[in-house]
């Protein structure tokens, strides 16, 4: 399947806890050989990174440990 009819069927989701911070979210899909779509919630016809299994899971590991907290 191309990348692109793959990105208009992805099964997208969100955080269970995103209803608490007014919408600004961020939307995730895995994808085929292993790949993770991202894409904002407020533009989802915009084209969403597309990123590798091992970068989205340094994120999440990053995300947990506090590496991106303001």
């Amino acid at each position: 399947m191309d990348l692109s009819d793959e990105l208009k069927t992805a099964a997208w989701r969100k955080s269970t806890k995103s209803g608490s911070n007014g919408g600004d979210c961020l939307e995730v899909a895995p994808l085929s050989g292993g790949r993770v779509g991202v894409r904002d919630t407020e533009a989802p016809d915009k084209a969403p990174f597309v990123v590798s299994a091992g970068v989205w899971d340094a994120f999440i590991d990053g995300a947990k440990k506090g590496e991106f907290d303001f």
